[in-house]
């Protein structure tokens, strides 16, 4: 945590972006993520979109124009990511889309890495960057790489290339390519400086998508498929102890998405599912295909509980493996999905991570140093310090003692625009109204 060392109007004016007064936070206890710690009765101030000065509230000086913020007894930390996220399509209406951008932000998730791109999404990208709509920092993937929508290898070159040229973030990788295609996809991202993520191929398998650089696997995905080829009963310490070096030494990163795994593999009851609070946020159209889709899985005769009760054991395994190792893990949950509401999901997923063995403390570094990292390239946020995005949470107990506190919301800033609580469950208690209609 830095000290004043020169004047506060030296901060101020090197800062860009400046798009209204600047906003103090007083008194607080602020949890900068470079460690686990608390720092008490700091004064947090914002510039633009940045964080300008941080120091002891008594030797803080404050720009007249600063609006302020008293804090004292309540906890700062840096906003969180959704790594696994989706947008509605352009072919919703634009206020289900701003719904769904809403429900992100009134949960703290400050930055989302959209997983499947359409045409005309780009421009959503930039309203949101500009502050033209209510919504977190957008990364997003292209249309999906897929056995459908790739047939060559040549093809997949130049879906690469055509996704550069449009400005993607990054490549979506879905089933179905073969081995040739994906790899023809992979060498040309590297060529072209993009990355790519999402699933493993089965022709292509664990093992080669690391080796061909995919830099992340969401979902978890091939792993489990990886670990019950050599030992279909379970889990194979010294295969699950290999795979976890393959993935360290790559530098690949996972994005879990446990809780939802566990809604499709149906091993949690559907009265539990339909007894979510949050389910008030979800379309009624959305909530009865979820409620359809589990009862047809369920009803299937080739339906086995107990061996999906054996995978989702697996995959707990899988993350404290690589957890204990010092894997990259980035938050995710995969929302909108089945069961899970944008934002609410992430609550629900942090608990898991917390099941499988990390702290409340490393579950929050996956949500924000750990994304902060990832996207290095792009901005610089992530942690407390000046400089930084200022994309915070202001929270009214510490979320180190319990990762449950990161509901206990103050209001959230994004990009430097405050959000107070008041005025999110306004804006949430309308989105549930609207579905009421």
């Amino acid at each position: 945590m830095k000290t004043l060392l020169l004047p506060i109007a030296f901060f101020l004016a090197v800062c860009t972006g400046a798009h209204a007064d600047p906003i103090a936070f007083i008194g607080v206890s602020v949890i900068p993520m470079d460690s686990e710690r608390v720092v008490e009765n700091q004064t947090v101030l914002v510039d633009g979109d940045r964080i300008v000065w941080i120091g002891p509230a008594e030797a803080a000086e404050l720009p007249a124009n600063a609006r302020r913020i008293e804090a004292a007894g309540m906890y700062l930390m840096p906003g969180l990511a959704e790594m696994h996220g989706h947008i509605p399509p352009p072919n919703q209406s634009q206020a289900e889309i701003e719904k769904t951008l809403y429900l992100y932000l009134a949960n703290g998730i400050t930055t989302v890495r959209g997983m499947l791109g359409y045409p005309g999404q780009l421009a959503l990208r930039e309203q949101a960057k500009e502050g033209a709509i209510d919504s977190p920092t957008l990364y997003l993937a292209g249309p999906s790489f897929n056995g459908n929508s790739v047939s060559s290898p040549s093809q997949a070159a130049d879906k690469v290339r055509a996704q550069v040229e449009e400005g993607w973030d990054l490549l979506k990788i879905h089933p179905g390519m073969t081995r040739a295609e994906f790899d023809s996809m992979a060498v040309t991202a590297k060529a072209n400086g993009i990355d790519f993520g999402g699933h493993v191929p089965a022709d292509v398998g664990l093992e080669h998508a690391i080796g061909m650089g995919q830099l992340t696997f969401d979902h978890l995905d091939g792993y489990v498929e990886y670990l019950f080829g050599a030992d279909p009963e379970g889990v194979d310490e010294v295969a699950l102890n290999e795979i976890v070096r393959q993935t360290l030494g790559a530098g690949a990163w996972v994005v879990p998405t446990m809780v939802l795994w566990e809604t499709l593999y149906s091993v949690v009851d559907l009265d539990r599912l339909n007894a979510f609070p949050e389910l008030v946020y979800a379309p009624p159209a959305a909530r009865a295909s979820w409620e359809r889709q589990y009862r047809q899985r369920t009803s299937d005769p080739q339906f086995d509980r107990e061996q999906n009760e054996r995978v989702i054991d697996a995959r707990m395994q899988v993350l404290s493996a690589l957890h204990k190792a010092g894997a990259g893990i980035l938050m995710g949950t995969d929302a909108p999905q089945q069961y899970s509401v944008p934002g609410f999901s992430l609550h629900r997923e942090m608990q898991r991570m917390v099941d499988a063995g990390m702290s409340s403390y490393e579950v929050l570094r996956s949500g924000t140093v750990n994304v902060g990292t990832y996207f290095s390239a792009w901005d610089t946020f992530g942690q407390i310090t000046e400089g930084h995005r200022a994309d915070l949470i202001l929270l009214t107990a510490n979320p180190l003692e319990s990762i449950g506190n990161v509901a206990s919301r103050a209001g959230v800033m994004v990009r430097g625009t405050w959000y107070p609580e008041a005025d999110i469950q306004v804006r949430l208690a309308a989105i549930a109204a609207s579905y009421r209609q």
